[in-house]
């Protein structure tokens, strides 16, 4: 393998990937993440952020091939994955392949469902596609783990436009030549920085609809005859070394050795909460403690947590800015915030986030007690952990961790939670029966003759 590009490796399984010959659980987990990803999407549809996008998708335009989500209007299956991806990344509601921090269903949903409909695919040509996607998308971040957001980058952003190669090839069956050289265009597409955390702006949201988008657009220069280095991934300057300051060769080639064998999409974290993955398990503790120890916020003293180094720079510092985020968006990469609301109010839902909750004054008040200390000995970022040390006015000390995720491999998220929560989301937007249909659909995506026939149900 060690002769093969790791293009062409990829750009392999992609074209030979076949659904029956992919085991019936990780059939489940894809439509799952198809429904996952799409309530996300149309809760998404009356935000702020959500009219912006697909009102310049509509003005972008092209031929009415794919479905805006929310919108009658219908653009180029390019333009509708620049939105629909923004809608579906946009409140950080979407899963999480934790190792690799890259948010996959954004991208890889999006993409098979715009393309799919542009060329007329089955459910089971969009459940090839976006397994295809999350795939190749795990892989390209769990080959440097940590090392993107080492370096002011998103890795959603950079691994998602090959993501979006994989779902927007494999439907329109390119030859495998042209797969890698539609993986070399992408390669030099890639971006995005985290400028956003400095103060809750919305570029991170745009992430995977940009990644889903030039992918599409990487796809059809492709096609039509535009080459890209073979060696886009590992080269001497290439995506790893230009993102990552290198990559270790072994570990990468590993991960290719598994395609078709390990499936990463049964690896992915589900969100209970619309914020910042990592926050999770110290949620979940911040919880656990307001419950069992009936707590009266009046009588805490202080927060500690122990945390990784990895993730301090995006939910920690500057600690005097996430102890008081200036909006919602920013909210949700603040620990103090997070942990303080959860305390207060016992949850943390979309309306946790409104700039009206991130003003409450009891909540910013419990934030600001609320620090952390370094812990070398945290598997970060192969694992999300929580731990938090509340010390009341009594002088009593209580102690909540947490080991994992939930939703994610150890806790894994069934259909009826997945349904509840796509039933919450898409019933922001949708009549009632039009959402019993979407369930209903997406429970036999596999099933379907051609999936413009589900997406029009995603339009009120």
């Amino acid at each position: 393998m060690g002769d093969i590009s790791v293009a062409r490796s990829l750009a392999g399984f992609v074209g030979s990937l076949s659904l029956a010959e992919v085991p019936p659980p990780v059939v489940e987990t894809a439509s799952l993440l198809a429904l996952d990803t799409l309530g996300n999407a149309l809760a998404a549809v009356p935000e702020d952020f959500g009219r912006a996008v697909l009102g310049a998708a509509e003005r972008l335009g092209g031929p009415p091939e794919s479905t805006l989500i929310g919108r009658a209007a219908r653009t180029s299956a390019a333009n509708a994955a620049l939105a629909n991806g923004t809608l579906a990344h946009g409140l950080d509601f979407d899963d999480t392949r934790e190792d690799a921090i890259v948010h996959t269903g954004s991208v890889a949903v999006t993409t098979a469902l715009a393309v799919g409909e542009a060329v007329g695919a089955s459910g089971q040509q969009m459940l090839e596609a976006l397994i295809a996607a999350v795939e190749v998308m795990c892989r390209v971040g769990l080959a440097v783990p940590g090392r993107f957001h080492a370096r002011h980058f998103h890795p959603t952003a950079l691994a998602g436009g090959f993501a979006a190669v994989a779902a927007a090839a494999k439907l329109r069956r390119l030859s495998e030549d042209q797969l890698v050289n539609a993986f070399g265009i992408a390669g030099s597409q890639a971006a995005g920085i985290i400028e956003y955390l400095t103060d809750g702006t919305w570029t991170k949201r745009l992430h995977p609809g940009w990644a889903a988008h030039g992918g599409i657009v990487a796809v059809a220069l492709a096609e039509s005859g535009m080459i890209g280095p073979e060696t886009v991934f590992e080269g001497a300057h290439g995506f790893y070394q230009a993102f990552a300051g290198g990559h270790d060769d072994a570990r990468l080639r590993g991960l290719l050795a598994t395609l078709g064998h390990t499936w990463e999409i049964a690896n992915l974290t589900f969100k209970p909460y619309p914020c910042g993955s990592i926050a999770h398990p110290y949620m979940d503790c911040a919880l656990r403690l307001r419950e069992r120890h009936r707590l009266d916020p009046g009588q805490i003293v202080a927060i500690r947590c122990r945390t990784a180094e990895g993730p301090v720079p995006r939910l920690w510092e500057p600690l005097a800015a996430k102890h008081a985020p200036p909006n919602g968006y920013a909210a949700k990469f603040s620990l103090p915030y997070l942990i303080a609301t959860m305390l207060v109010r016992g949850r943390a839902g979309l309306a946790e986030f409104t700039y009206a909750a991130v003003r409450d004054p009891a909540v910013l008040g419990l934030a600001a007690r609320v620090t952390y200390e370094l812990d070398a000995t945290i598997d970060y970022p192969r694992r999300f952990i929580g731990d938090v040390r509340v010390r009341l006015a009594s002088g009593e000390e209580i102690v909540e961790r947490q080991e994992h995720s939930r939703g994610g491999p150890e806790h894994p998220v069934t259909w009826a939670e997945a349904e509840a929560k796509f039933r919450g989301n898409a019933g922001l937007v949708l009549a009632a029966g039009r959402v019993d249909e979407l369930v209903r659909r997406l429970g036999r995506l596999r099933e379907e003759r051609n999936v413009s026939d589900l997406a029009r149900c995603l339009v009120p």
